[in-house]
């Protein structure tokens, strides 16, 4: 389906789905990223295979690590190095995905090696420098092998010839433009033997994201301390853990209930519930105000749309669960009132810039939209058919998939940008479409 056309077939009544949705993207990448530094072996249940997914694996195969990798199972089990890389010297390529790459830099310039770190060109125009400067002070040295502050890079790690024993390792982080660089800091805490300390400048000091990496560490046997502005974790730390289930991907369940609210369907999500960890189960406190009931059930969180998917507009501010951006603004125009997205600046140095694909394609659609630097305004209207540029983006995939159950000839450009997280998206769709229910 990569580079090729897909026609969402209008729904011709409100769905009534039952739907099970791979493992978290999020969690996946951290588990996979925990059990290589664990003390034994790990095996990890549940897992995504995805093109992001399957570059992190690739790449710890390429650091020596050995891997048992099972797809159809939907298991990995890696042999865990206790904190070290076994290959002291290697090339890895993390092609377009921003969690492996921030990670996998993280654990490379805290090790003992030379290393090598490659991209597609999407990714090198994704930020790094943040993280590359804290690197560097921490001791690592990093070479630029095109632009200042991207990829790709040359790492020599702190730990090359013998790092400085100190107190412990302090650095500073403002985390209002992405948590990924503090959640990459913190998984190498026991990388670094004399403890890490973490102290964040800016306004923000946590979020979801960083929540998941600290009850993942604490389940993998490392507690990370937060006083309100300083992460800390103590030195002499170890991953272990023997077997970890990953939940499913929320991000993904959200299509499907974002679906039931704008048709005025049903949707299951399996495995589903109220206990997620992930910051987009706050999706469903969006669509509760926006008219929908929600209800946790032995099977799985069901959102019920309200009669006829007459959706309330609303304000919200979305930074903490900024990837469901995209899927409110994508039902939005059915709103009674206007719907207003807001602290979400930070999108824009996603895969591509969320804010403008937001108004862009939405206008591409007949619809109106402000936009603004950290928020957009989407209007209500009808839209008409088209087709929707995905800018290599899989949630502008996914998102704009939703008008077009309510509206024939929306065509979603390059549905194939969907392997990044969720590579069978668009044949599970075809299949509930085609079931007409």
């Amino acid at each position: 389906m990569e580079n090729a056309r897909y026609l969402v077939k209008k729904a011709d009544r409100p769905v009534d789905w039952r739907v099970e949705v791979p493992g978290s993207k999020s969690i996946t990448n951290r588990a996979l990223f925990l059990a290589a530094l664990s003390a034994g072996n790990v095996t990890l249940t549940g897992v995504l295979f995805s093109d992001d997914s399957r570059h992190f694996l690739a790449a710890l195969g390429s650091l020596g690590f050995s891997l048992d990798v099972r797809e159809a199972e939907r298991t990995v089990t890696i042999a865990g190095s206790g904190g070290e890389i076994p290959a002291k010297e290697a090339v890895i390529d993390v092609g377009s995905a921003g969690t492996a790459a921030r990670f996998l830099t993280a654990m490379l310039a805290f090790s003992d090696g030379n290393y090598t770190v490659l991209s597609s060109e999407q990714m090198k125009r994704r930020p790094m420098k943040p993280l590359f400067d804290l690197l560097t002070e921490a001791g690592a040295h990093i070479t630029y092998l095109e632009r200042e502050g991207f990829l790709p890079v040359r790492i020599l790690g702190r730990g090359h010839g013998g790092a400085p024993e100190e107190k412990s390792l302090c650095l500073s982080l403002n985390i209002s433009k992405s948590t990924q660089f503090l959640s990459a800091l913190l998984l190498c805490a026991p990388m670094i033997k004399e403890g890490l300390c973490v102290h964040i400048t800016g306004e923000k000091k946590e979020g979801s994201y960083i929540r998941i990496t600290r009850n993942m560490m604490r389940e993998f046997g490392v507690e990370v301390l937060f006083d309100g502005a300083d992460y800390r974790v103590d030195g002499g730390v170890s991953y272990r853990r023997e077997v970890y289930d990953i939940e499913p991907d929320m991000s993904a369940a959200c299509y499907f209930y974002a679906a039931a609210a704008v048709t005025g369907g049903r949707a299951l999500v399996r495995r589903v519930h109220g206990d997620n960890t992930q910051g987009d189960l706050r999706f469903l406190e969006v669509l509760r105000q926006m008219g929908c009931t929600v209800s946790d059930e032995a099977a799985g969180i069901v959102v019920t749309g309200p009669k006829g998917g007459r959706l309330r507009g609303i304000t919200v501010d979305m930074n903490d669960f900024s990837d469901q951006a995209l899927t409110l603004a994508a039902i939005a125009p059915f709103a009674d009132e206007a719907v207003k997205i807001c602290n979400i600046g930070h999108i824009r140095g996603q895969e591509c810039d969320r804010i403008h694909a937001i108004v862009t394609e939405l206008g591409r659609l007949g619809i109106a939209c402000d936009e603004e630097d950290d928020a957009v305004t989407i209007h209500p209207g009808t839209p008409h058919g088209g087709v929707v540029t995905t800018y290599e983006d899989h949630r502008v995939a996914m998102a704009f998939s939703l008008p077009g159950l309510l509206v024939d000839g929306i065509w979603i450009d390059d549905p194939g940008c969907c392997k990044k997280t969720f590579e069978e998206y668009f044949a599970v769709l075809d299949t509930l479409t085609a079931k007409g229910s």
